[in-house]
C-alpha cells in the first residue's frame, strides 16, 4: 500500500524527532531528499509493509540515512547520574550506548547529566511532540535535595514562580519531604530549571530525581535498567494526551 505524506510528518513517524523539530531540521538544511536540500513543501511516498513502513525517496539527516517507520515502541529507563541524554556515538557517556539497535528509541526530552530518574524512550514522534510542547502543560514530578535545610518561605517562593536571567517560571506544586528535600511538580521544561530556580533563591541542588511524567511512574525500576511499558501504561498515557 502506498500513500503520499508531508516530509515533516514522515520524519516524526520514524521517531527521529517531533514534527515541529522536523520542520526546523528542514529549515536549517539538515535534511536532504534524493540528493538535494529538502524544503517544507516536500512530500514522500510512503510504502507500508507488515513489518513497518518506509519511503520510496532517499532521505538523509546530516548525511546519515533516515530509517523507516518501525512499529511503535515505548520504554522507560531509570537514568543514572553521568549519562548524557544527547545521542552522540563519539561520547562514551552518551545514552546511545545503552539503547538497543532495534527497536530504535529516542528520549522524550532530557535529564541533564547530573540528574537521574525516569526517562521515557520511544519512536513515536507524535507522542513526543504532545509531551514536549509547552502548550499542553503536562506534568513532571521530581524529588530534590538541596545543600542545606530550607524554610517554608522557600517552598512558597518556588511554588509562586522564580525569576532568573530573562525568565520567570510558571507556578508549580511544591511539598516538603524533609528538612532539605522536597517534591516539585512542573508543567514547564526549561533547561536546568529546578537547579536554576533553587540557585536564584540561594540553594544548590545536590540530588535531582524525576519520578513521574504525567501518569507514568518510575516505580521500583533499578537505576540503569530499562523496560517496555505495559499495555495499560501506554493506554493511560495516550488517554492523558488526547
Amino acid at each position: 500500500m502506498e500513500a503520499t505524506i508531508r516530509l515533516a510528518k514522515y520524519l516524526a513517524l520514524t521517531g527521529l524527532c517531533s514534527r515541529r523539530t522536523a520542520t526546523r531540521y528542514i529549515r536549517d538544511g539538515l535534511i536532504t531528499i534524493d540528493g538535494r536540500l529538502a524544503n517544507h513543501i516536500d512530500t514522500v511516498t510512503l510504502i507500508e509493509t507488515p513489518d513497518g513502513a518506509f519511503c520510496r525517496e532517499s532521505l538523509l539527516f546530516e548525511g546519515i540515512a533516515v530509517a523507516g517507520i518501525e512499529p511503535k515502541q515505548y520504554w522507560i529507563l531509570n537514568k543514572s547520574v553521568g549519562t548524557d541524554c544527547r545521542l552522540l556515538p563519539c561520547d562514551p557517556d552518551s545514552l546511545v550506548h545503552l539503547l538497543p539497535e532495534s527497536p530504535r528509541l529516542y528520549p522524550v526530552g532530557r535529564l541533564d547529566k547530573d540528574s537521574r530518574g525516569l526517562l521515557l524512550l520511544t519512536n513515536d514522534g507524535e507522542l513526543t511532540q504532545k509531551l514536549m510542547h509547552p502548550d499542553f502543560g503536562h506534568t513532571k514530578t521530581y524529588r530534590v535535595r538541596v545543600d542545606r535545610p530550607y524554610e517554608d518561605e522557600f517552598l512558597h517562593q518556588m511554588a509562586q514562580g522564580v525569576s532568573y536571567k530573562d525568565v520567570t517560571t510558571l507556578a508549580c506544586k511544591m511539598s516538603r519531604l524533609s528538612a532539605d528535600r522536597f517534591e516539585i511538580v512542573l508543567t514547564q521544561g526549561l533547561n536546568r530549571q529546578i537547579r536554576r530556580m533553587s540557585q536564584a533563591l540561594g540553594y544548590k541542588v545536590i540530588d535531582l530525581k524525576r519520578i513521574k511524567i504525567q501518569s507514568l511512574e518510575l516505580g521500583t525500576l533499578n537505576e540503569g535498567e530499562m523496560r517496555p511499558l505495559t499495555e495499560a501504561e501506554i493506554s493511560t498515557l495516550r488517554s492523558a494526551l488526547e
